[in-house]
């Protein structure tokens, strides 16, 4: 069997096989990520280094356009988004906050998991309603189980690809010994543009960025690789900010002051094998009961972030039409 390790020699917790129906059961006992406790205040920097407006009309004009946007591929109505990233990151809580958002209360719709185990395993695409909660926005965020899962490690890169490239049927459910082949059940053998994915968030954890395996810095960086061939931006997500900086756990609009958040970024994007342009920090809604609107800007300017990169897949997927279209 033909398998990708990832950069994981043991074969355990990160190692992804490309093909085969039955990868070989794991010896090696899994490590445990422990969050990193609060770090001690620091000074903070003297201005924000990238500008935020934390303000109510700023979160109103990020809820206009993240409501009102439209791929600009007429054949597609949604873009979707899938988030990839280890077990814990905060994928499904990233997608609950961002739907509490615009439901005006937290709510959590995408069932969240522990911090060592997924909640997720299947394909699951979770629309975004706007501010009229009527028609959904064009918007769609895809959930899938965490990497390096030890139930889900027969997780193949070969499910990864096909699900970007639109043959995983919705709710599908990924097993060890049942990679995903043309005779899987709903398998969709010619996927349109709308059956794709348009964009791919990598989530990681701030606050286990220095108890990562060494693996998975080889990991993401196969992934991109593979990932970019297909034509497919990604960016990332750097979860429980709150969790490293006491500062930004009080007050939300202190993460671009931090000086420990921006070094942590720092780590991410050598983790991910990215700039760390393409990285927003983000707190999701754990414990909360009620929305605090500068945690809103804060998911919001996320998926605006996510948003234009999806963008830019229809301008370099889809031709052009003579009157400022698309497709």
């Amino acid at each position: 069997m033909t398998s990708f390790s990832f950069g994981n020699p043991s074969g355990s917790l990160f190692a992804l096989s490309k093909a085969g129906p039955e990868p070989a059961p794991s010896t090696t006992e899994k490590p445990e990520n422990k969050p990193l406790p609060l770090f001690p205040a620091q000074p903070k920097l003297e201005s924000q280094w990238r500008d935020v407006e934390w303000t109510e009309e700023q979160k109103t004009s990020l809820m206009k356009t993240v409501s009102s946007y439209r791929p600009s591929c007429e054949e597609v109505p949604q873009a979707r988004v899938l988030l990839l990233g280890p077990v814990g990151s905060g994928k499904s809580s990233f997608i609950s906050s961002v739907q509490s958002v615009f439901n005006g209360k937290v709510t959590n719709r995408a069932m969240v998991g522990s911090s060592s185990t997924s909640f997720t395993k299947k394909l699951q695409s979770f629309n975004i309603h706007g501010q009229k909660k009527e028609d959904p926005t064009g918007l769609v965020l895809c959930d899938v189980m965490g990497l390096g899962d030890g139930e889900m490690i027969g997780l193949t890169l070969y499910d990864i690809l096909s699900i970007i490239k639109g043959h995983v049927p919705e709710g599908h459910k990924f097993s060890p010994d049942q990679p995903v082949t043309s005779d899987t059940v709903g398998y969709l053998k010619r996927p349109t543009l709308k059956d794709k994915i348009h964009c791919v968030a990598f989530v990681v954890d701030a606050s286990k960025i220095l108890t990562y395996p060494k693996g998975l810095t080889t990991t993401f960086q196969q992934l991109r690789e593979h990932i970019s061939d297909l034509g497919v931006h990604q960016v990332a997500l750097l979860t429980h900010v709150d969790q490293i900086c006491s500062e930004t756990a009080k007050d939300v609009t202190q993460v671009y002051k931090s000086r420990i958040i921006r070094d942590t970024m720092s780590k991410a994007a050598t983790l991910l094998g990215m700039s760390i342009s393409y990285i927003i920090p983000v707190k999701n809604y754990s414990s909360e009961l009620d929305l605090d609107e500068n945690t809103d800007v804060l998911l919001l300017s996320a998926v605006d972030h996510i948003l234009q990169y999806a963008e830019l897949y229809f301008q370099d997927n889809t031709k052009p039409r003579p009157i400022s279209n698309f497709c």
